[in-house]
């Protein structure tokens, strides 16, 4: 601390300081303008989230000629220096940046009175929680402004205090049986006996001496670390979107400011969002980082939108991450990334690795495994399979971090750490303050300079995520594979939490669906439809914004749910009304062609009627033909059987559709987890409000009625619904819900029985164990699904399917979907709300695939839209068909060739796990027909003919193939 205190010398107040102060975030020009008020170092701002501006004046002292000199601003806020009308530095107390350096060596020549402007945002690098990180924002809090002056930097102290720490933590950690170690701790005591603090003449001297040691150099073998700049800015978390912008504004501006005077450092940079944010706001800014993209020095990566969550966004979700990031980096930056980025979320999807390649990426990066809590993920550099056998290297950095500070400890652990010695011997760092941005800082850098070849520790370049990647490649041939998803064995709730954003994300998934459907086939129609191209692009990039880690998953404070729920309105707008539902009251009997419509003729009459009966104990039965059900007075399945069988789906002595609530009070994480002990607190909800009532008779539809206490505070409403010549069983649901700390789920306890259940995730499926054998299957005591699951064994099974639920559990023959959470960090009123959503139940013949599983929930989350029969030119038209049903025709939309033709993509995947040969059949006026990728780029090689039956396409298990068709004028 003694040498510390000498970093700075003689230091100068500001010759004054003066404030305005606002709520908004406001720009430069306009915030200038505002009338200023003295402000004096020592007083305090706020409250949370508003802006003070300060108009600083300096004048540097003539005395400090030749002198480095720094304007030193700490404070509790983030700040944002403004010299000239530009932002040129970001100013963090937690993220090690307090000072902006005027000049590197004071000239006559150079002014020596300015006038700077200090933005600051009345909020932490972590936004603002009352007593801790992740506690809710404190409203009330204040910002203390601490100080405000001009200072000479000696640099000779700082460059010897970085010599003595890489020394004395080389003498620390090598350890007693390591020669290095004692040399790193003589030498730091040679340096110390050297110096006289009073007399810097004396100081070049002691660092020669560091020097030397730095300079022997390390063996052939000896591990090399590619170090690479990196700040991880999460687009929303414990703080809104809006700050977010400023946040990669005072980061980046940063970076530009070390590069200039550090012509080594790269930067690595991800989220086309956030290089939208800061083109459209910080203009000036953009184009200097456009320069140093130019010079391969500031490297965007990933290749998507956001950073998003890897579990919950639908497989098209996951290609638009990847169409929009890649496209704007391409129109940009003139290149697309090669690697996908993503160190930060809650478990990566099987279809990943499909996606990836689909999209020209074959590299992928995380860390966010290391943070299993069971399990130690057995790999740092592996390739990694995903369920249709496409594979991608991946990369975890051994260090497990994504926001190391160039010290000699982690370069260390980066070596031993690595579970893959021997295999590969080339690793990352990234450095760089992150999450709440910040970035790498000077004395990172310098840090890593001392250890580019230093025996005893490993070698550290300054990198790229290209070098990385091709080291790792050339010594890929002993890698070991892992396949399937890669599961993070914490943040299971984070598939529950803010059910309100979860249902948002479905819906507009559906509503961008169908618009971008029905626009593609009004264009085909010719006329003067216009596709709504660039409405549709705004859309979709708010819903990806949505898919962010932190804000999907519900892991984010109450200003940015509303922020998020109000960019979901803006798309339900679209739909209408209540978003589309169908209003129908006989959809199960009107059979529409594919992609297409039929006219529905009154009076609709069923083959078999819907018949309820209620029997003498308040009991209820309801049948259609297919399915046959009894329900008790409070709403529970007695019994599930097919029509015309006697094969019974409810566990004997069970009952079906039963609520249960258990405490959930994770240990830190509340938002994100579910712990396993919170099934050890189960509690049936068993109080009826009221009874089981028939409230419609039967004929095209049947339905029952009942309420339940849930809790102390909750009510909940079910319709039981059974429409005719339907394979399911409908349950309509509203929750008031008001709870603390508990989790409501739906259980199904069935008289099927296997090892294995099977879930629906993006463009596919895949099984999860039944057991707990191991730790690897205990520890996923709660998962994640899509529109369904099933447990099936030979010949029968049960399949259970949601209109926006992605929480899910299969233990031995229950199956239990997971509804609605209650945590108070970071959003106090997390789920505290009106709750709609539906789930179903269908009991079936042979195996999920045949029985049309697939399907049925499809038809449940895309509901037929009505229309009057009118406006239909003939009686039945179809668009597109498939010959085969393990084919899923997903996606239609157009795409832009060139002024002069159209195009449609029309995207489909094999959804049975089979190897299957399609037609695909188009009433579309198509001139030519190809492959191409999932950026839409044509494969030239692989034209495919127009025959008589459509377009024949072979199909792999879970393979995603997208179709080009060019259309005649």
């Amino acid at each position: 601390s003694f040498y510390l205190n000498l970093l700075f010398g003689d230091r100068c107040p500001a010759a004054s300081v003066s404030c305005f102060q606002t709520p908004r975030r406001v720009p430069y020009a306009e915030a200038v303008a505002q009338e200023f008020r003295p402000a004096r170092v020592g007083d305090a701002f706020g409250p949370t989230w508003e802006t003070c501006w300060f108009k600083v004046e300096l004048s540097i002292p003539k005395a400090w000629a030749g002198q480095e000199v720094h304007f030193i601003w700490e404070s509790d806020g983030e700040g944002m220096v403004w010299r000239d009308a530009q932002p040129v530095q970001g100013l963090t107390k937690e993220g090690e940046k307090t000072s902006y350096i005027l000049t590197s060596s004071l000239k006559e020549t150079e002014p020596h009175s300015l006038t700077l402007y200090v933005e600051l945002a009345c909020n932490g690098l972590f936004g603002a929680g009352k007593g801790s990180m992740i506690a809710p924002p404190d409203p009330d809090k204040r910002f203390t402004l601490s100080k405000a002056e001009l200072a000479i930097f000696n640099r000779d102290v700082y460059e010897l205090l970085v010599d003595l720490e890489i020394l004395l933590d080389m003498a620390q950690l090598l350890g007693e049986e390591n020669q290095r170690s004692f040399q790193a701790l003589y030498t730091a005591n040679q340096m110390v006996n050297l110096c006289d603090v009073t007399d810097p003449s004396t100081f070049p001297a002691a660092r020669r001496l560091a020097a030397a040691i730095f300079s022997q150099k390390n063996g052939e073998s000896q591990h090399t670390i590619h170090a690479m700049g990196h700040c991880h800015i999460d687009s929303a978390w414990l703080w809104p979107y809006e700050e977010t912008i400023r946040k990669c504004a005072r980061s980046w501006v940063t970076v530009v400011r070390l590069m200039e005077c550090n012509p080594e450092l790269t930067f690595v940079c991800s989220q086309a969002q956030q290089f939208e944010w800061v083109r459209c706001w910080y203009p000036g800014l953009y184009t200097q980082i456009q320069d140093y993209v130019a010079k391969g020095r500031f490297i965007p990566v990933g290749g998507t939108w956001v950073e998003m969550d890897g579990n919950l966004p639908s497989g098209e979700s996951m290609v638009r991450q990847f169409l929009q990031g890649q496209r704007f980096f391409q129109q940009q930056f003139g290149r697309t990334c090669s690697e996908f980025w993503l160190p930060d979320t809650f478990g990566y999807s099987a279809q990943l690795p499909q996606l990836m390649r689909g999209c020209g990426i074959r590299r992928f990066l995380t860390q966010k495994l290391c943070w299993n809590l069971v399990n130690t993920f057995p790999h740092h550099t592996f390739f990694w399979e995903g369920i249709d056998g496409s594979r991608v290297l991946a990369h975890f950095p051994p260090g497990d971090s994504y926001g190391m500070h160039g010290r000699v400890e982690e370069m260390l652990k980066t070596v031993k750490n690595n579970k893959d010695k021997g295999r590969v011997n080339h690793s990352a760092v990234l450095f760089g303050f992150g999450d709440g941005g910040g970035g790498p800082t000077r004395k990172m850098l310098d840090r890593m300079k001392r250890m580019s070849d230093t025996d005893g520790l490993p070698r550290v370049q300054i990198s790229t995520p290209d070098r990385l990647f091709s080291a790792l490649e050339k010594e890929s041939s002993q890698l070991c594979t892992w396949l399937g998803e890669l599961f993070l064995e914490l943040h299971n709730g984070t598939y529950t939490t803010q059910a309100q954003i979860k249902k948002g994300n479905r819906e507009c998934e559906r509503i961008l669906h169908d618009v971008e459907v029905l626009s593609t086939l009004a264009l085909a129609e010719g006329g003067k439809f216009q596709y709504p191209a660039s409405e549709l692009q705004r859309l979709w990039r708010l819903l990806l914004l949505n898919q962010f880690h932190d804000v999907l998953p519900g892991s984010c404070i109450q200003l940015v749910v509303e922020d998020a729920l109000r960019y979901y309105a803006g798309g339900q707008s679209l739909a209408g009304g209540d978003g589309g539902t169908d209003s129908l009251s006989f959809p199960a009997l009107v059979t529409a062609p594919s992609m297409g419509y039929a006219i529905a003729k009154e009076p609709l009459l069923p083959p078999q009627p819907v018949s309820v009966m209620k029997q003498g104990d308040g009991s209820i039965t309801m049948e259609n033909g297919v399915i046959a059900v009894c329900l008790d007075t409070m709403g529970r399945l007695t019994s599930l059987r097919l029509a015309h069988s006697e094969r019974e789906s409810v566990l004997d002595g069970c009952c079906a559709n039963q609520f249960a609530l258990f405490d959930d009070i994770p240990l830190y994480w509340d938002a994100w987890d579910v712990m396993d002990y919170h099934l050890e607190t189960r509690k049936p909800v068993t109080t009826l409000l009221k009874p089981l009532e028939i409230t419609q008779a039967g004929g095209l539809r049947g339905s029952a009625s009942f309420s339940l206490q849930i809790g102390e505070r909750s009510t909940l409403t079910q319709e039981i619904i059974l429409d005719a010549t339907c394979p399911y069983i409908r349950f309509l649901t509203q929750v008031e819900w008001k709870e603390a700390h508990k989790f409501l789920k739906v259980e199904f306890p069935v008289q099927v029985r296997s090892t294995n259940a099977t879930y629906e995730i993006q463009f596919g499926h895949l099984q999860r164990p039944t057991h707990w054998n191991t730790s690897w299957d205990w520890a996923r005591f709660e998962v994640w699904a899509h529109k369904w699951l099933d447990l099936s064994e030979h010949g029968f099974g049960v399949a259970l399917l949601n209109d926006s639920k992605y929480g899910a559990s299969a233990h031995g023959n229950i199956l239990s979907l997971s509804l609605l959470r209650a945590p108070k960090s970071p959003d106090a009123m997390a789920d505290i709300a009106h709750h709609q959503f539906t789930y179903a139940v269908m009991p079936h013949r042979g195996s999920f695939q045949d029985a049309g599983v697939i399907q049925c929930a499809y038809n449940l989350n895309f509901p037929l839209h009505t229309l009057p029969a009118s406006s239909a030119p003939c009686s039945a038209w179809s668009a597109f068909s498939v010959s085969s049903p393990a084919v899923v025709l997903e996606t239609v939309k157009q795409v832009s060739l060139s002024h002069s033709h159209m195009a449609v993509v029309v995207r489909l995947y094999e959804a049975h796990g089979s190897t299957v040969g399609v037609w695909l059949q188009t009433s579309l006026p198509v001139k030519e027909a190809m492959l191409c990728d999932l950026l839409e780029r044509p494969d030239a090689r692989s034209c495919l003919p127009l025959e008589h039956q459509g377009l024949r396409l072979s199909f792999t298990p879970f393979q995603v193939l997208s179709v080009l068709l060019v259309l005649r004028q």
